[in-house]
């Protein structure tokens, strides 16, 4: 009887342990040390804010710290002037974590739906960081007593969190041709630092980030769920060019109207 009460209190304990204190693949990104090996949520959202910083060249973000990523951090780590070990620790994460002019991609459409929260932001939300978001951030700073340097750092993201962005999903209809990475003069790399020569196997569209933002989630009629991560000088309003490996599949893709739905989250 005495065992079974011990064993009850101990199955209590390890419960209470679960539900209070989580484990480290619940954690926020920060909270721990990512490494070669590391696979978790945290990875993933290490891996958007890598490919935010164009030092990504996979177009997946996978949750798995493998040799890419190892080598992305390490690419961060230089052009920040950090420790090159390609280990995420706190100092290269809260590093990372800091948007600034010239970043692109999925943080920064929350930075530019949370600063719309806040009625700071009445561009177009295009997972772009340029000179309207840079203002924005520098306005919401002053409004905040927040030094206003037009960089979106922990303090900044701290007082923009107290109210919740809003994010938009939406279907509609575009004009598509394709393309492929081999062409004369293609450099093979998208403008978000996706290398499409080197990694080809990945689904891939440009667009106008007027219209779908860089950085989005889209699901593409005939084509199948892409990241947003290109932009193309012929590609304006609703248009997007997908990315074939193949050229004789490219040619055969043709132009034509797609339906496509974009998902910013």
């Amino acid at each position: 009887m005495m065992l079974k009460k011990l064993m009850g209190l101990l199955m209590m304990a390890v419960l209470c342990t679960g539900l209070f204190f989580p484990g480290h693949s619940s954690a926020a990104l920060g909270s721990q040390m990512l490494s070669t090996g590391s696979s978790n949520s945290d990875v993933k959202q290490l891996q958007e804010y890598l490919m935010t910083k164009g030092v990504f060249p996979y177009h997946t973000a996978t949750g798995y710290y493998g040799p890419i990523t190892k080598g992305a951090v390490e690419r961060f780590q230089e052009q920040s002037r950090l420790k090159v070990d390609g280990i995420a620790g706190s100092a290269t994460i809260s590093k990372i974590k800091v948007l600034r002019s010239g970043d692109m991609g999925k943080p920064v459409i929350e930075l530019q739906r949370l600063l719309k929260a806040w009625n700071t932001y009445d561009s177009t939300v295009d997972g772009i960081y340029g000179d309207s978001t840079v203002s924005a951030v520098a306005s919401f700073q002053k409004n905040q007593g927040i030094t206003a340097d037009g960089i979106a750092g922990p303090k900044t993201f701290s007082k923009l969190r107290q109210k919740s962005p809003s994010y938009s999903t939406r279907s509609f209809t575009v004009n598509s041709s394709a393309y492929t990475a081999d062409c004369d003069g293609c450099s093979g790399k998208t403008r978000m630092g996706i290398d499409l020569q080197k990694y080809n196997d990945g689904k891939v569209i440009a667009v106008d980030p007027e219209v779908i933002p860089l950085g989005s989630k889209v699901v593409v009629e005939g084509y199948g769920t892409a990241i947003a991560a290109d932009t193309g000088g012929g590609i304006n309003g609703k248009m997007i060019d997908v990315f074939i490996p193949d050229h004789g599949d490219a040619i055969n893709w043709g132009r034509k109207d797609v339906k496509v739905t974009v998902y910013e989250k």
